[in-house]
């Protein structure tokens, strides 16, 4: 039976939510194919889509950055436990089938504050092997997030704490270096940060027109950062190879990655032992 440190929504207890007004969870579901969105969601992710067309690449590079690097710590790495904020709508491959399809014993612990992938969270505590729970909390609330986490994971040993498409939506006034540093200084030596963030300088215009029209569009504004910017939430962590790179190339299974660059920048780095 699935640990949970926060109890799945009742069928007659589901938040709602304004179906009018587009969503950043739902506009990428959008944007993967899925069917979880409405129409104000499909009317924004086209604007955005017209915008910088590339982002369709990027959205997908992510959710194969997903499975690459989940991968990579539970299998060579011997990852055992995963803290993933930021879960959006459940999708293919998600985090804990993955760890768990190489190793049946791995925990993960969900996080979102979003009240449309809380509608969504069973999918993520069913038909688990290892412990697996949903947490309903804001990215923001590292101390609420850690606090529950313990409760499924031992945070005194390796944790992967993954932050994929999440940190553009937490604006620089509210200090989204901060908010990694916290999470990271919790965990334990030798623990992973794998992160995924827009970027504001791969195809400049673009992005910068396509950031216009999502902030336009869409309840909840981003923030995309330069290279240097994104390479900065890796401070004082030891990044794996090939660095912070576009998402596409980041350990592409075929050595060679896709044709152009993903706009957007991802990254894997292990937290050092003291001293």
């Amino acid at each position: 039976m699935p640990e949970s440190p926060a109890s799945p929504p009742r069928k007659d207890r589901q938040p709602g939510f304004d179906t009018s007004v587009a969503h950043p969870a739902r506009v990428y579901d959008y944007w993967l194919g899925g069917k979880d969105n409405f129409a104000a969601d499909r009317e924004a992710g086209d604007q955005v889509i017209a915008a910088q067309p590339a982002i369709l690449v990027g959205v997908r590079a992510n959710r194969a950055f997903l499975r690459r690097t989940v991968r990579h710590l539970a299998g060579e790495m011997g990852v055992r436990q995963f803290l993933d904020i930021g879960t959006g709508i459940p999708a293919a491959n998600n985090t804990h089938e993955v760890a768990q399809s190489l190793a049946p014993e791995s925990r993960v612990v969900y996080v979102d504050n979003d009240p449309v992938v809380l509608v969504h969270a069973r999918a993520l505590l069913n038909s688990t092997e290892g412990p697996t729970a949903y947490l309903d909390a804001d990215l923001r609330d590292t101390g609420k997030i850690l606090k529950a986490a313990a409760r499924t994971l031992d945070l005194s040993r390796p944790v992967a704490v993954m932050l994929l498409m999440i940190l553009h939506l937490i604006p620089d006034s509210d200090d989204p270096y901060g908010i990694v540093r916290r999470l990271m200084d919790e965990t334990a030596a030798g623990s992973y940060l794998a992160l995924s963030h827009p970027a504001s300088d791969i195809d400049a215009d673009a992005a910068a027109r396509a950031t216009q029209r999502y902030n336009a569009l869409v309840s909840t504004a981003q923030t995309r950062r330069t290279y240097a910017q994104v390479c900065r939430f890796f401070d004082s962590l030891d990044l794996l190879e090939p660095g912070v790179v576009a998402t596409n190339r980041w350990r592409p299974a075929d050595g060679v990655g896709s044709p152009g660059r993903a706009p957007n920048y991802a990254g894997v780095a292990r937290k050092p032992a003291a001293g």
